[in-house]
């Protein structure tokens, strides 16, 4: 299944569904059976905030009938009614002074009579033919004989006297219902003058019929000032956790219509819920998917790897919703026991740190949608928070220290943390928890930490044996000198055993240089010669005060004695069910390279053969772990083996042994750059000079040395 193409899509379908499932009836909207006019037997909350537009429009049009009319000030009345004023007393003295006569009616050959010589009577009609119609009807003929009659003097007093009066009254507001009392202040202002009575009784009527209402309702102003209250109201709202009926409270048209609105009500299911839902599935599975399918594995790894991440998530998802089930209990906060962080550690320890935090904001989502219950929305923030931080703190506790310890030191760690969350957590809601809750909620932050280490270690071995996953902690433990194919080279090959922990320092120095997994490469490089136990002595390292076996034996053996080393390491290794990265390691640590020694020795002897017979059967190092292994195990031994080793001298070596490589086609399959490879020489150089710096000699040698001598 592993090498199946589609299986990725599989998983990915799968994962969606599990997630879709699980909050499912968490985001379910609760339906109520209620009826009309009848009286409900709880108290409803509003589950979420919804605008009431029924509401908000009836609150709208009540805020527009509300308003006021507006009327407005028109100061340009004043100034045409004084000119009204003013136009009538200088038709009065035009008529008295004879600058306007009787019309000629007759015709224009008929001479014009001078106002000396009309009557009062033709006098008031001919001032009444200069005036307009309105004001000849309004006022009266009695009052435009007394101004006739009066003298010059007298009605420019009168004029002067009517405009001021007209002039004060019309600055001030004149509604129309208060006509006639501006109209009364007019005349008592013209009181105080000291005009003659049939005089005064005559301005004090023109003025009363020149004050008009200069205080007018202005219909666009009231309407715009009615459109800015209708707009200026804000929706109706029902708010989250808003009571909506009450127990024992009747169901009333209006109760109703809002248990319809905020869809509480059983014959209106709502989709809008499980529409989010499934977007809110896509931007996980997106995020997934951007982590998984940008790695540059083959199907095979991706879909292990993927595997391995669809069953700790469905376990965690799982432990949380069984979890959550206690809370039909009336205890809402069972969350806090949930733990959380176990599914973050595993994915932190067998696949990536960067996918575990991903995971830790999925777990926190997922946690704040499933133990919403008892509470007015769909999220419970503080739960979510509570996972959030937890799990990174588990993950980040852990950094590189991946040993079991740890494991327990992280648990109490995010144990310690959940505490500190909860204490925070109530504190900003200025909680009124009692002491019992509070020492409740620490015992459940407690028990999450330790239960997830414990969890994490518990299910650790069969991830890792049922995925043949080769962990940072399996590479910890292996790298265990008192493992039993360690002890054996350390006691049968001791000369092995050391070229090899010289070789580890190597690789994981050059792999940890090029971003390589220099653990990978140090701990393989323990077991990369395990097969050099099988003949110990057939190899320099390991002749220590014996002859060289060798010297006896024909190149074709000994090649086949050296080269075998290989096959018989990896095959040591598969019988005691090493990682696969062990044995290939172990396989392919010389490629197909030359033993150019003997093949030089048989060829001095005349012998007829080939360069493919004294070749190492390879394959050819695959991973760039394999490929620095190799080299380092050739420089190592190469360096070993000169008498003085300085410096540039180390530097010419290393390149040589690289260039070789590279011409002989060694790296061919592997993933090296040159740029690599120019990282991996220059750090071999550096590690290779700390190894064989010069020491200074101490005086008791240095005098043994001339006694000697």
């Amino acid at each position: 299944m592993k090498s199946y193409r589609f299986l990725h899509i599989i998983l990915y379908t799968l994962l969606s569904i599990v997630i879709f499932f699980t909050l499912y009836t968490n985001v379910r909207p609760e339906t109520l059976d209620v009826k009309l006019l009848e009286i409900s037997d709880q108290t409803i909350y509003a589950p979420n905030t919804y605008e009431d537009e029924v509401a908000t429009v009836s609150k709208r049009e009540e805020a527009y009938d509300n308003v006021q009319d507006v009327y407005t000030l028109r100061k340009e009345y004043s100034d045409n009614q004084v000119k009204l004023v003013t136009s009538i007393f200088d038709s009065i003295l035009d008529v008295k002074e004879g600058k306007i006569t009787k019309s000629d009616e007759e015709g224009d050959e008929g001479e014009k009579e001078a106002s000396e010589s009309l009557s009062l009577d033709e006098q008031v009609e001919v001032l009444k033919e200069n005036l307009t119609p309105e004001i000849a009807e309004k006022i009266s003929e009695e009052a435009l004989k007394n101004l006739l009659t009066a003298s010059v003097e007298d009605v420019e007093l009168s004029k002067d006297a009517v405009v001021t009066a007209v002039n004060k009254v019309m600055n001030e507001e004149i509604p129309v219902e208060q006509l006639n009392k501006a109209k009364d202040n007019m005349a008592e202002d013209l009181q105080v003058s000291s005009l003659p009575t049939a005089v005064l009784n005559a301005a004090t009527e023109i003025g009363r019929f020149a004050i008009i209402p200069n205080y007018i309702y202005d219909r666009e102003a009231t309407l715009e000032k009615r459109k800015q209250a209708a707009d200026s109201v804000q929706p109706v709202q029902i708010k989250q956790g808003t009571i909506i009926v009450e127990e024992n409270e009747l169901i009333s048209r209006e109760v109703y219509r809002k248990l319809e609105l905020v869809g509480l009500l059983k014959d209106k299911e709502p989709y809008k819920p499980f529409v989010g839902l499934a977007i809110m599935i896509l931007l996980i599975l997106g995020a997934l998917v951007s982590y998984f399918e940008r790695q540059d594995r083959p199907f095979e790894g991706k879909n292990k790897s993927l595997l391995l991440y669809c069953l700790i998530f469905a376990i965690t998802i799982a432990l949380m919703k069984i979890i959550s089930l206690f809370q039909q209990i009336d205890y809402t906060h069972t969350g806090y026991i949930v733990p959380a962080s176990m599914g973050a550690i595993l994915v932190k320890l067998l696949l990536n740190e960067r996918l575990a935090i991903l995971t830790s904001i999925i777990f926190a989502i997922c946690g704040s949608v499933i133990f919403n219950e008892g509470i007015t929305g769909t999220f419970n923030f503080p739960v979510g928070i509570y996972y959030l931080i937890g799990c990174l703190a588990g993950i980040l506790f852990l950094g590189k220290h991946n040993l079991r310890s740890k494991i327990l030191q992280a648990g109490l760690f995010v144990a310690l943390i959940n505490i500190i969350v909860i204490t925070s957590l109530l504190l900003i809601q200025n909680s009124t928890a009692t002491n019992f809750e509070i020492g409740s909620y620490f015992v459940m932050a407690g028990v999450s930490g330790l239960s997830a280490s414990v969890l994490t270690i518990g299910f650790m071995p069969f991830f890792e044996t049922g995925f043949n996953i080769l962990s940072t902690m399996k590479l910890i433990e292996l790298s265990n000198p008192n493992h039993p194919l360690l002890r054996k080279i350390l006691t049968e090959a001791p000369g092995t055993y050391h070229h090899s922990v010289m070789v580890a320092n190597l690789s994981e120095a050059a792999c940890e240089a090029i971003g390589a997994n220099g653990l990978l490469a140090r701990v393989g490089a323990y077991y990369h010669d395990i097969g050099k136990t099988k003949r110990p002595r057939y190899f320099i390292e390991n002749q220590m005060h014996i002859d060289n076996p060798h010297d006896k034996l024909s190149p074709q053996l000994s090649k086949n004695i050296i080269i075998n080393h290989a096959t018989d390491g990896a095959e040591m290794l598969r019988k005691h069910k090493m990682p696969k990265e062990f044995i290939d390691i172990a396989e392919q640590h010389h490629g197909t390279s030359l033993l150019k020694f003997f093949y030089y020795k048989a060829k001095e002897k005349g012998d007829q053969l080939t360069e493919e017979e004294f070749r190492y059967p390879g394959p050819k190092p695959q991973t760039k772990e394999i490929a620095v292994i190799s080299i380092a195990d050739s420089v190592e031994a190469a360096v070993r083996s000169m008498a003085n080793p300085s410096p540039e001298k180390i530097v010419k070596l290393v390149k040589s042994i690289i260039s070789d490589r590279l011409q002989d086609g060694q790296l061919d399959q592997c993933d090296l750059t040159l740029k690599e490879l120019d990282i991996v020489a220059t750090t071999l150089c550096e590690t290779l000079k700390g190894i064989f710096h010069s020491r200074i000699e101490y005086p008791e040698i240095t005098k043994q040395k001339v006694k000697q001598a």
